[in-house]
């Protein structure tokens, strides 16, 4: 599996972006995604994650109510509707994905329970 995480940008506070998060290789994800930022000199913090097949998601309560998590399993990509954003949303945003083990959702935010990483695409808002 890999990930290719892309769509960041420069943004005024205020305003959106949608970075996405495409899978693919001989087997794309069919599996839990999840998306993790993190601020250079700061640890990787978790952000949303959405189960194998879309009937659970969560959310850090620092993006609660202005992010939207995605997935298009058509198109195997998954994606990330952020709105109002905030100078302190400005991190390097990385996509993630795992196998979605029966009984495992409530370690959906721990990094640990993730197998494959994207590079990660830079978002800066500006305040």
């Amino acid at each position: 599996v890999q990930l290719q995480a892309s769509g960041g940008g420069l943004v005024q506070a205020g305003g959106s972006l949608r970075p996405s998060c495409s899978s693919s290789g001989r087997t794309p994800s069919t599996g839990r995604m999840a998306w993790f930022r993190q601020v250079p000199g700061k640890e990787r913090e978790f952000v949303a994650a959405v189960r194998s097949n879309g009937a659970n998601i969560r959310y850090a309560d620092s993006v609660k109510g202005r992010f939207t998590v995605s997935r298009d399993y058509a198109e195997n990509t998954m994606y990330l509707q952020m709105n109002r954003l905030k100078p302190e949303d400005t991190a390097i945003y990385y996509c993630a994905t795992g196998v979605d083990l029966l009984g495992t959702w409530n370690h959906s935010h721990l990094q640990g329970v993730y197998d494959y990483w994207g590079q990660g695409t830079l978002v800066t808002v500006s305040s």
